[in-house]
């Protein structure tokens, strides 16, 4: 074992998020323009076994959560072999994974079998025309499908559903999203719309406050309030009468910067300590280079203790960071 990561503002670090791939096979009107966006070559991407190599060292130091996330992570050839790697790294208490659900249904029986444990599903949109509106692509069934073959493995779970809360359209999504999560096992999560967009036309105006949807959702049903675990981003409630949760991620209106405990890996192996930063630190050069963990892990340390305090969303003279949501992964 190693020293214990952390950073400067002595927060432990214990929760890595992994890009896998920079490509997506949707193009969300908030995320990636509709002709996409120009792909990482292939060697460019770190392999499976660079990344097993990064994940093992970080799980010596207490990195203990691994999400792997993209772009869109299924995209990449034979995910499985990846998740089985790091599911056999003894630090790795907790291994998730981050998709759009489209190839979900097709590859969740290998992804479980390779040790795979949680999974969250975005979805912004029960109505398919509105789905396409949405994701320029119609897929909604894909999904729904996907969501559907991951509830049959009692393995994974919980199973999470993503919706980002977006201004002039979340509105008519929300009592929906209530009523699918009464009716299934699943915890809904409506996120607010952050400034990763590819256009960078993100402003305040296009935030849906999480406080105006926990409203909307109390107009209808009786929520029991769960509270915020630490380290977790979601304050988490039930259903007096339902079998799901709804969740609220409020990074915009009720940051939880002060015990983030994540720091997040690009596909190409840059090292980021925050969504927003504007600074990254190179890993893949050193992994190629013929660096020792112990080199790596004095590079990790180094970049990790200059963490950002705060993200600065919202306020005066914050820049949005070059990389889009997809090319730094979820």
């Amino acid at each position: 074992m190693r020293e214990p990561l952390s950073d400067g503002h002595r927060r432990p670090i214990g929760d890595v998020r992994i890009s896998v791939t920079d490509r997506c096979n949707f193009r969300c009107t908030y995320c990636m323009p509709a002709e996409g966006l120009p792909w990482l070559d292939r060697d460019q991407l770190l392999s499976y076994e660079e990344i097993a190599r990064l994940v093992r060292l970080l799980s010596e130091m207490g990195v203990h959560d691994v999400r792997l996330t993209g772009g869109e992570p299924l995209v990449r050839k034979e995910l499985w072999r990846l998740v089985e790697a790091i599911a056999a790294i003894p630090g790795v208490h907790d291994l998730s994974l981050t998709t759009n659900g489209y190839l979900l249904e097709q590859q969740v029986g290998d992804l479980v079998a390779a040790g795979l444990r949680r999974v969250n599903v975005s979805l912004d949109s029960l109505a398919a025309d509105r789905f396409f509106q949405l994701t320029r692509r119609d897929s909604l069934h894909r999904v729904l499908a996907g969501l559907e073959a991951a509830q049959a493995y009692p393995q994974l779970r919980p199973i999470k559903v993503n919706a980002v809360a977006l201004r002039g359209f979340t509105e008519d999504e929300v009592l929906r999203f209530a009523q699918f999560a009464r009716e299934q096992p699943y915890e809904v999560r409506f996120i607010e719309f952050m400034p990763l967009d590819a256009d960078q036309a993100w402003d305040m105006d296009k935030v849906l406050p999480n406080a105006e949807v926990l409203a909307i959702i109390e107009s209808e049903y009786e929520l029991v309030p769960l509270g915020r675990e630490r380290h977790g981003t979601a304050r988490r409630y039930a259903f007096a009468d339902g079998r799901g949760e709804i969740g609220f991620i409020s990074p915009v209106t009720e940051p939880f910067c002060g015990d983030c405990n994540r720091i997040r890996l690009t596909a190409e192996g840059m090292l980021r300590t925050c969504l927003f930063s504007l600074h990254e630190t190179d890993l893949r050069a050193p992994l190629r280079g013929g660096a020792s963990d112990d080199e790596l892990e004095e590079i990790v340390r180094d970049a990790v203790w200059r963490k950002e305090l705060k993200h600065h969303v919202g306020e005066p003279g914050f820049r949005q960071p070059p990389r889009s949501m997809s090319r730094i992964g979820g």
